[in-house]
């Protein structure tokens, strides 16, 4: 007879509990969650855009950089990429 009350309770108890978890999201949390979208997308978009000029300044090379600022140029290329990576979703490169 215990055992029957408490599944029972514990039934009520969950089935009462769900409906709080499937809410909707108020009109702020999805303001916010646009705001968010909108900046990580405004920030891609400006590191791709770096990447592209790094990728334009490295094929001129040494004719116009010395090989120690072609270096810094690749390392500042690689954080770059590695950052927009990480917006994206995509997986580390090696």
């Amino acid at each position: 007879m215990k055992k029957r009350a408490l599944i029972v309770m514990t039934a009520f108890m969950v089935s009462g509990a769900i409906p709080a978890l499937a809410q909707e999201p108020s009109k702020q949390e999805q303001a916010i969650c646009n705001i968010s979208a909108k900046n990580c997308l405004g920030e891609a978009e400006a590191i791709q855009k770096r990447v592209k000029k790094m990728q334009t300044e490295m094929k001129k090379g040494t004719r116009t950089y010395s090989a120690e600022d072609v270096q810094k140029l690749e390392q500042k290329l690689k954080e770059a990429q590695e950052l927009l990576d990480k917006i994206e979703g995509k997986p580390a490169r090696k």
